[in-house]
């Protein structure tokens, strides 16, 4: 492993180290690529009425997050089986397995008959789709995260994982990218029938791509010196637990790393785009272009952090970005809601929307909803349209203070419409899409700060003969939990509240709890870890 430094160092093996960082990050962009492309999908509303008819668009779009979470689920069942192989096998084929069946299950999501075709057989053939997507990326950033890390030379492994970090980005903003570019080559009759599936369909050839680049890495140095030296573990699994200090070592990977950081970055991605394309009205194509350009630009923000890591301290550097986030995270939504559609934000406070009841309740899984305040909850959700539920006496809506006659009906529609809401798609004017694209960045500032050093601390942290396990297991409970069903979580408490910005506080309360953890392990003896060849530090 010091040979190896010595010669990045030097820049005698430049070519080595480029493929390396090179096929690592482009095999994790199209990972992402293929996994986010659903949530892409989905956050327009076409997975939901393609594959999961209801009776309500709030259900199908529930429900659409729900196949998206089930991926997410599944993933720590892929770091177990997949940490496994990959500490008994090898890092460079577990992480060529895992891209092989990604791509295959990603082509095969674009080939499933809608549910108008073939009924319920639709929605399982997603669901079965997604799980192995969960399973393959459940071993997919452990193997690429720990394979650059071992090639890293001595205090750079920060600033060359950061790579990787920044490659999930990258693949949000592919995903955008290619949706974009192929509904502007067609008609939307023709996007909404079957356009959108070629972008599904893509990922076989970028399978290709990624196959051909990582079967020509070599083994990390570091595991091939274990399996010379005879180091390696016969469980990994079962030794993740039972090594010296691991437990504890797992519970911060767990609830003060992975946790925290993937609530932060799947706010800045998907929240932000489903708050732009939903409460906020913005048309979609343009809401997608905004996202994905400050993604983009925020990307450099991984680069940075995980550098700074490399002088600072990866702890220090992700606790800071978690406080950033408690205290900055709401005013940016506030921010880019109060630029996206001013009209709306106007109006709503202008002439707000009161729901007074007994037991005014509204249950967004339930079709058709059974009382009439349920009805008037649903119609108000269903518009993306912010109201406020007060107890009293019978049932009535009052907008702007006048009362609205037969609100379970048409008379809610109508009394919205001439209380001057305007719910039509909106595309801002410039100078309010400038601040809105800077509260993207700023978003995805504080993506950068927390996810950009996680890459090297998480492989420091364990002993290099479990370190597979150890990384992919944590990683993939905290992001395939806490994150992977932030969208539905977030979705939910909105659709109850009314209130557009409520779901940031399932976010908020993560994060909370993320940097409490962090800073419980900072400075502990066990927290130290090893360095990439295992080394104590």
């Amino acid at each position: 492993m010091a040979d190896e430094a010595q010669a990045v160092e030097s820049g005698e093996d430049k070519q080595s180290v480029s493929l390396v960082i090179g096929a690592s990050s482009l095999g994790t962009i199209f990972e992402w690529y293929d996994f986010f492309i659903y949530g892409t999908l989905a956050a327009s509303g076409i997975i939901g009425r393609t594959f999961f008819p209801a009776g309500s668009e709030t259900m199908q779009t529930l429900l659409a997050w729900a196949g998206f979470a089930v991926g997410f689920g599944f993933r720590p069942l892929g770091a177990i089986l997949f940490g496994y192989l990959g500490d008994r096998l090898g890092r460079k084929y577990t992480f060529l397995a895992t891209i092989l069946l990604m791509g295959v299950a990603t082509a095969g999501v674009g080939m499933v008959p809608s549910a108008e075709t073939i009924g319920i057989a639709a929605p399982i053939l997603i669901l079965l789709l997604r799980i192995c997507q969960g399973l393959a990326l459940g071993g997919e950033y452990g193997g690429a995260a720990i394979y650059v890390a071992e090639h890293a030379p001595q205090g750079r492994s920060g600033f060359y994982t950061s790579f990787i970090q920044a490659s999930v980005a990258g693949g949000f903003v592919l995903s955008l990218a290619v949706v974009l570019g192929v509904k502007g080559s067609m008609s939307i009759e023709a996007w909404d029938s079957w356009g959108w599936r070629l972008p599904l369909l893509l990922s076989l050839v970028l399978l290709a791509i990624s196959v051909w680049m990582r079967a020509k890495l070599k083994e990390s140095p570091v595991f091939e010196e274990m399996r010379k030296e005879g180091k390696m573990a016969r469980n990994p699994f079962v030794e993740s637990f039972t090594y010296p200090g691991n437990g504890r070592r797992l519970f911060v990977a767990l609830f003060g790393v992975a946790a925290g950081l993937t609530v932060i970055f799947y706010t800045a991605l998907f929240s932000v785009l489903s708050f732009l394309q939903g409460p906020m009205k913005v048309e979609a194509t343009t809401a997608q272009i905004i996202v994905a350009v400050g993604a983009l630009v925020g990307s450099g923000w991984f680069v940075l952090f995980g550098h700074l890591s490399d002088k600072y301290g990866r702890r220090r550097i992700i606790g800071i970005g978690y406080a950033l986030t408690l205290v900055l995270l709401m005013p940016i939504f506030w921010l880019i809601g109060s630029h996206a559609n001013p009209g709306l934000a106007a109006q709503s406070a202008k002439a707000p929307i009161v729901v007074t009841g007994s037991g005014c309740t509204y249950d967004p899984f339930a079709s058709p909803q059974t009382t009439p305040c349920g009805r008037v909850l649903e119609q108000l959700t269903g518009k993306g349209v912010a109201y406020r539920i007060e107890q009293g006496d019978g049932m009535r809506v009052t907008i702007g203070g006048a009362q609205v006659a037969n609100p379970d009906g048409e008379g809610l529609t109508q009394a919205i419409a001439a209380a001057g809401y305007d719910l039509s798609p909106q595309v801002p004017p410039l100078p309010n899409l400038m601040v809105v694209l800077l509260g993207v960045i700023a978003l995805s500032f504080l993506s950068g700060i927390t996810y950009g050093p996680v890459a090297a601390l998480l492989s420091e942290m364990f002993p290099p003969a479990v370190r597979y396990s150890s990384l992919s297991i944590p990683y993939h409970f905290g992001t395939g939990y806490f994150g992977g069903f932030l969208p539905l979580i977030a979705g939910y408490i909105v659709a109850k509240t009314g209130d557009p910005y409520a779901g940031l506080w399932y976010t908020l309360a993560v994060v909370g709890v993320a940097l409490l953890v962090i800073l419980w392990g900072e400075g502990r003896s066990w927290s130290k870890g090893v360095d990439a060849a295992g080394t104590p530090r």
